[in-house]
């Protein structure tokens, strides 16, 4: 009995290995892809993010009447291995979040096993709503929240004797956390699905602390926005959506569990 346990154990771990090497090659395959289009994707992707011909802010000055100037900014590699370490961090990044679906797929399939048929029934499709998810908050901080940041760090000035020589690692980090934690904020629905599951969290508390968490989003809002009302709303209405889809969410799993 005893060698069977042992022999289970080293089963899981040879899979769990396994699954990581998958994951490794899979985020490895897309970096590299990533890294050859290095020049284009800097250029494209995250220089064009500074200039008023970028989408966010031609839509905003079509549509809302609010055109931006060109920022006055330049980036500089201070470091000898600079451009090529934030260039490899670059690749990495856009790896992992282009193999998101496939990565989460792994992760899921491995604790899967584990879980009752109720509980697998109740979480069924979980790998395609994460994604969707995590993608909708990706592109939510790329065209949204990350051009907004670029543009108000970027033109805001103490004096005009001082210039934005922003460094590349200051400027790339700044892009890329924002992007990929706006990616995660859009799980909001899944972890509040979870913390009710485990009765952690419940509706009740969600509604008292509503007001609480709008204002914070607000707050959030006016502090990475350029300051007019409209960039403040662009941002802080999605975040509030899914504040309240966490309401519903957890008004759900409260109402399965009282009548099984």
């Amino acid at each position: 009995m005893e060698s069977e346990k042992n022999m289970s154990f080293l089963g899981h771990l040879e899979e769990l290995r396994w699954r990581l090497v998958k994951i490794s090659v899979s985020i490895l395959v897309v970096a590299i892809v990533l890294f050859y289009f290095q020049e284009w994707i800097m250029n494209f992707f995250f220089l064009s993010m500074s200039k008023p011909s970028f989408i966010t802010f031609d839509i905003m000055c079509q549509w809302f009447g609010i055109c931006l100037n060109e920022i006055p900014l330049s980036v500089q590699s201070t470091t000898m291995s600079g451009q090529f370490s934030y260039a490899l961090m670059m690749s990495i990044m856009g790896g992992i979040v282009l193999s998101f679906p496939f990565i989460f797929y792994q992760i899921w399939a491995f604790v899967q096993p584990g879980l009752k048929s109720k509980e697998k029934e109740m979480v069924k499709g979980i790998v395609f709503y994460v994604s969707v998810l995590f993608f909708l908050g990706i592109l939510f901080g790329y065209f949204i929240v990350a051009p907004l940041t670029v543009q108000f760090f970027g033109a805001y000035q103490i004096s005009t004797e001082v210039k934005n020589d922003f460094t590349l690692n200051s400027y790339l980090s700044t892009i890329l956390s924002t992007i990929f934690y706006s990616g995660l904020l859009f799980l909001l629905p899944v972890v509040v699905y979870l913390f009710s599951k485990l009765g952690i969290i419940t509706p009740t508390f969600l509604k008292k602390y509503r007001k609480h968490a709008i204002v914070g989003v607000l707050i959030l809002a006016a502090a990475i926005t350029p300051p007019d009302v409209i960039s403040q709303i662009i941002v802080a209405i999605p975040i509030i959506i899914l504040y309240e889809i966490g309401i519903l969410v957890s008004k759900r799993v409260e109402n399965n569990r009282q009548n099984p």
